[in-house]
C-alpha cells in the first residue's frame, strides 16, 4: 500500500464521484437482461463486451463535450431547451433516430436525419452524414 498525503487524498476522494457515475451508467442504460453462463471463458467474454460497451458509451460523450468547449452545455438535447451538459444516455436516445439510406453503385449511402439535434451531434462527433465511412468496394 502506498502512502499519500491530506491534499492527494482529497483529490482521489473528489474523483470518486466520476467513478460512481460510470458505474451507474453500467448498471443503468448498459444493462443488459439477466445472462446465465456455466464457462468462465463466456463470463470473461460477456464482461469484456459489456466494459466495451461502456468505454464507448463515455468516450462518445467526452467527444460532444469536448467539442461543445470550456462550457460543456448544449441546447435542443433536453426538453425545454435548456442549455446542459448532454450526457452518453441523451447523445444515443438522439442518435438513435438515425437511418442509413442504401446507396447505389452510383449514389453513395447517405445518413437521414430527421431532427436537427442530430446534426449538432453528428457534427461535434467528427462525423459528416452526407459521407458514412463505408468500405470501398
Amino acid at each position: 500500500m502506498t502512502s499519500a498525503d491530506p491534499a492527494e487524498v482529497l483529490r482521489r476522494y473528489k474523483g470518486q464521484g466520476a467513478v460512481e457515475r460510470r458505474y451507474s451508467d453500467f448498471k443503468g442504460p448498459l444493462a443488459v437482461t439477466p445472462i446465465f453462463v456455466q464457462d468462465n471463458k463466456r463470463l470473461a467474454a460477456l464482461v469484456t463486451v459489456i466494459c466495451l460497451a461502456l468505454l464507448l458509451f463515455c468516450l462518445i460523450e467526452r467527444q460532444v463535450r469536448r467539442s461543445l468547449g470550456p462550457e460543456q452545455k448544449m441546447r435542443g438535447i433536453y426538453p425545454g431547451n435548456q442549455a446542459i451538459r448532454p450526457t452518453g444516455r441523451m447523445i444515443l436516445y438522439h442518435l438513435s433516430g438515425l437511418r442509413l439510406r442504401v446507396g447505389s453503385a452510383t449514389d453513395p449511402p447517405t445518413i437521414v436525419v430527421s431532427q436537427g439535434v442530430q446534426l449538432h451531434l453528428l457534427d461535434h462527433l467528427g462525423l459528416e452524414p452526407t459521407r458514412p465511412r463505408w468500405p470501398e468496394t
